[in-house]
């Protein structure tokens, strides 16, 4: 749909979008109620929590919505552990994410009884879990973060609108003036009026609401000169997502769930990929992401981090090592399952109806459950048997009663059309090369004068639906241009979470929780900044002087700009 770009007031919804050429300006005087602030936030995730601290601490007033009953996303109701990279402890990311994750290990010592090396250790990893130095229960890091949000809603500095949905904005030429939200529990409607908007849902829903110029799906190689774009673009080519859940394992106990009403579909699914994939998706082999070829990988909840010198994906994600605690705390580890055999690749969230998307997320849950029961009863064992029925799923954990997470693990967002955007050229270790025409060993990432932060992470593009399989190799150490967060025409709404300048190619890297962090954290200082400065964020970042003083009120604030 082309963008429009009238400069009358207008107010836009989701029921109205596909026709808005035609709309009226309708008032929201129907509303029950109304909240004003200097920054609303619509989405709780990494990115809106990190806005919201970045806000509150500079003594803005914010409101922020959730569309769950817990804050904090790719944390809590996605239930993932971070994904980090190796530096994470020390350099390489926002103080005040490193505050969190410090917060995360007090909340175990303070309120679990670890044992006495587990308390001792400063870098406690209450799963030990492969894929981060800190996997944790989703519930620990939603306390952690209700705790430090609490004083401020005490006081009434910060207002979180629990299971609030956006539905309508009311937007005038290249500003919002308000957004209009409805309780998914009451169905009421409420109005939030600020001088800024911030859109940290996982999906970027505000852009279509307010008009907002976005990019979906892949681009075509001749218009960004990516390496691993393809040759066409196709908006509707987007990662997989997964719906989790976490299981325990009661060795000599049977907890098989019920049969799903999908599973012989899925158990005899093939996913047609490019290149393809080597056999059934319910298979301990899968696509290797870097070398593209099949590759083994082990199961066994009695194993360590290998099972016959290959991957135990038990632990891959494991967010309890009962080892850790003292016998009682835990009948079993825990372990979250988010794995390549349960991305979900039929169908999109992002440019499809409600119902559509409601339809993918069903299907996804399925998958999921069919994993599951998979495990449980198909399974092959090390001792030459199948099945695991002593995995209990954990409904209490995840704060569900299906036992899956409350909302999809999302890895692709609508993107706005922004200022500048991250090409792979920037970041990717070879099209960097090739584009500097130096070695890998001579080069790093793309030096930007506007840098708002830093991150550093793989590309790593998960199978989807238009049919790609894994597009996954390295980058560089890379920073996030200021530019990248301000919309090409919009003056007063910016994006905090997946939904930055950036290509389907280098949404790869960008995604993860620590840059989303980084990206809210950037979004909610800019904010303050240029209020208190009364110049937009557009105007800083134009003027060599006050992008200086803005990035030194960054670093002030503990906000890494820069690789050491």
């Amino acid at each position: 749909m082309s963008p429009n770009y009238h400069t009358r007031r207008r107010f836009c919804s989701t029921v109205a979008f596909s026709a808005m050429a035609g709309s009226l300006s309708p008032s929201f005087a129907g509303a029950e109620k109304e909240h004003a602030a200097d920054i609303v936030i619509i989405g709780g995730g990494l990115g809106g929590c990190a806005a919201a601290i970045g806000a509150l601490r500079n003594g803005l007033k914010v409101v922020m919505t959730e569309a769950t009953d817990w804050i904090g996303g790719q944390l809590t109701s996605q239930g993932v552990p971070p994904d980090e990279h190796h530096l994470i402890e020390t350099t390489g990311a926002n103080q005040s994410y490193r505050e969190l994750r410090s917060r995360i290990r007090k909340y175990y010592s303070d309120n679990y009884p670890l044992t006495d090396v587990a308390r001792k250790n400063p870098r406690l990893n209450p799963g030990n879990g492969n894929v981060s130095r800190l996997c944790a229960e989703p519930r620990v890091s939603l306390a952690v973060l209700e705790q430090w949000l609490a004083p401020f809603e005490e006081s009434g500095q910060l207002v979180v609108l629990h299971e609030h949905v956006a539905t309508a904005a009311d937007v005038d030429g290249d500003r919002v003036l308000a957004v209009s939200v409805r309780s998914t529990k009451t169905g009421d409607s409420q109005v939030l009026r600020g001088t800024y908007f911030v859109d940290a849902t996982e999906l970027g829903d505000v852009l279509p609401l307010t008009n907002t110029e976005f990019v979906t799906g892949s681009e075509a190689r001749s218009a960004t000169n990516e390496l691993h774009a393809g040759e066409t673009a196709n908006a509707d080519n987007q990662q997989s997502f997964t719906m989790c859940f976490a299981v325990d394992h009661l060795r000599g106990e049977n907890h098989t769930i019920d049969r799903p009403e999908e599973y012989a579909f899925w158990r005899d699914f093939v996913p047609q990929l490019t290149p393809p994939w080597p056999g059934k998706l319910l298979d301990l082999t899968y696509t290797h992401p870097r070398s593209g070829k099949p590759k083994r990988l082990g199961f066994d909840p009695n194993g360590g981090k290998s099972v016959d010198g290959t991957l135990n994906l038990w632990t891959y994600r494991r967010m309890i090592d009962r080892s850790l605690f003292e016998p009682s705390r835990f009948a079993g580890d825990i372990s979250l399952i988010n794995w390549p055999q349960n991305d979900y690749l039929l169908g999109n969230l992002v440019g499809v109806s409600d119902d559509e998307a409601s339809r993918h997320i069903a299907r996804a849950k399925q998958l999921s459950l069919s994993l599951l029961y998979w495990l449980q009863t198909e399974a092959p064992r090390p001792d030459g048997g199948t099945g695991f029925p002593g995995l209990r799923l954990l409904p209490d954990l995840m704060g569900t009663q299906d036992g899956l997470a409350k909302a999809p693990y999302v890895r692709e967002s609508r993107r706005i059309q922004a200022e500048f955007t991250v090409l792979e050229e920037h970041v990717g270790r070879e099209n960097r090369s090739i584009v500097t025409g130096k070695s890998v060993s001579e080069i790093h990432a793309a030096v930007f004068a506007d840098s708002v932060g830093v991150g550093s992470y793989a590309i790593d593009l998960h199978p989807g639906s238009g049919g790609d399989n894994y597009i996954d190799f390295q980058t560089f150490p890379f920073q996030i241009p200021l530019g990248s967060l301000l919309p090409v025409r919009m003056r007063n709404l910016f994006p905090a979470c997946k939904n930055i300048g950036t290509t389907h190619i280098t949404s790869g890297c960008y995604r993860l929780h620590p840059v989303e962090w980084g990206i809210g954290e950037a979004v909610g200082c800019m904010a303050s900044f240029a209020l208190k400065r009364k110049q937009t964020p557009q105007a800083i970042r134009a003027n060599r002087q006050l992008l200086r003083d803005f990035q030194k009120f960054l670093r002030q604030q503990g906000v890494e700009t820069d690789w050491a």
